[in-house]
């Protein structure tokens, strides 16, 4: 087995510790990913739902960030590489993978609908119906066109989650089961 390396594109308030991607990141080690790195980046604007505009200077700052944060990563010399991304990271990954044109997996954790202006060869998606953050009929549409596989989570907001905290963990162990399927 050659060398596997994973990139974790958090969203914004959605951090690496958080449920998704603690569990994605041990799931991943798990199975064999020993190099993991975990990006942090910072947005301090507010308002930003709903505002095309913020939404996309958002995107740039984050990216702008992401990027410099990896420059220093040779993805070469990696046999198998994976992305796990949430929110406006999910759109964050697939820019910069379609921009450096890294072949890698891809989990799109509440993926949004900027997500798809790229290509996914080989991604997975999950989202929330009441994810107040995406059109979930059209992300849903969108993912279908570019054969992604997406699971949707019945009244499940941005973090896949209803307020029902057992609900809640069943849904998690759906998703890291598929996750895990997925690797």
């Amino acid at each position: 087995m050659g060398k596997r390396l994973a990139v974790i594109f958090p969203g914004i308030g959605y951090h690496c510790d958080k449920p998704l991607l603690y569990y994605s990141r041990k799931l991943a080690k798990e199975q064999g990913y020993k190099e993991i790195i975990p990006l942090e980046y910072s947005y301090t604007g507010k308002n930003i739902r709903g505002n095309e505009k913020k939404m996309q200077e958002v995107f740039d700052i984050l990216y702008q960030q992401a990027e410099k944060l990896l420059e220093t990563i040779d993805f070469s010399k990696y046999e198998d590489i994976l992305f796990i991304s949430k929110s406006v990271g999910t759109a964050i990954s697939s820019a910069y993978a379609q921009k450096y044109k890294i072949q890698c997996k891809q989990i799109l954790y509440t993926p949004l609908e900027q997500t798809y202006k790229f290509e996914h060869p080989d991604a997975i998606a999950f989202l929330g119906t009441s994810d107040p953050w995406s059109n979930t009929a059209n992300v849903k549409m969108l993912s279908n066109e570019q054969n992604v596989p997406i699971y949707m989570y019945e009244n499940a907001d941005h973090s896949l989650e209803t307020g029902n905290i057992i609900e809640d963990i069943k849904t998690l162990e759906d998703v890291m089961k598929k996750t895990k399927e997925y690797l």
